[in-house]
């Protein structure tokens, strides 16, 4: 069951574990490529500073973004900011959120994302956990899939598995989390091709269907020919 205000309390703890790790670096550091193709660590914290704005805008039922265009350039715009600048920012921003996520509200209401995809008001603040780790994940200074908390990443399993479901250039896949048939599975992909059985750890299948880590090398093929593409996120 979907607990927006549990959702709020480990988006805080996610965030403050960004934070404290993102004191530590420096102006150079953030100047440095990320894990992202293309771009540095400032522009993964600006991005996540102005998802936090964007998604604050969701919850008000104005548009996330004014366009795709304006996004870009706001996170190009802001990716080159000293440390301080980028800490402060992050902070603020993520107190406006969660003070929007404190206010009375209709968490069973439909609220719109970006290019037209709807989702129920009560799963925002997952979303937002999602951005705040994964793209921790993705700054590259020490903390991996394998330290993300089990409940966050049998979540975002479940809810990437949901996105592939139906694609027609993903064959059928079962994700299993261990190698046998005890642990809990989901499925994904579409209804043609080869079906695939793929058994993992958490942070491996996380990996693949997120194409992160290392994108699912590691995982297990348990029936099938081989580990299927994925397209991008």
């Amino acid at each position: 069951m979907i607990d927006p205000v549990r959702d709020l309390a480990s988006l805080h703890e996610a965030t403050e574990r960004l934070l404290d790790a993102v004191a530590s670096l420096d102006n150079a550091a953030t100047a440095e490529p990320s894990r992202l193709p293309g771009w540095t660590r400032g522009h993964v914290l600006a991005h996540v500073a102005r998802n936090a704005d964007a998604l604050v805008n969701v919850l008000q039922g104005l548009p996330m973004y004014k366009d795709a265009q304006t996004r870009d350039a706001d996170i190009e715009r802001d990716a080159p900011r000293p440390l301080d600048v980028h800490l402060a920012d992050l902070r603020e921003s993520a107190e406006r959120f969660q003070a929007v996520g404190r206010e009375p509200a209709d968490w069973d209401r439909i609220v719109e994302l970006r290019n037209g995809v709807t989702d129920r008001a009560a799963r925002v603040p997952f979303r937002r956990w999602v951005e705040v780790a994964l793209h921790h994940v993705d700054l590259g200074i020490g903390y991996e899939l394998e330290d993300l908390p089990d409940e966050f990443v049998t979540r975002e399993i479940e809810f990437l598995a949901d996105r592939w479901s139906g694609r027609p250039e993903v064959p059928p896949v079962t994700l299993r989390l261990g190698h046998d048939e005890e642990g809990p599975t989901w499925h994904t992909g579409g209804d043609q091709g080869t079906p695939v059985v793929l058994g993992g750890t958490g942070a491996e299948l996380l990996g693949w269907l997120s194409g992160r880590g290392d994108k699912g090398a590691h995982l297990a093929l348990l029936a099938g020919d081989r580990l299927p593409d994925l397209p991008p996120l």
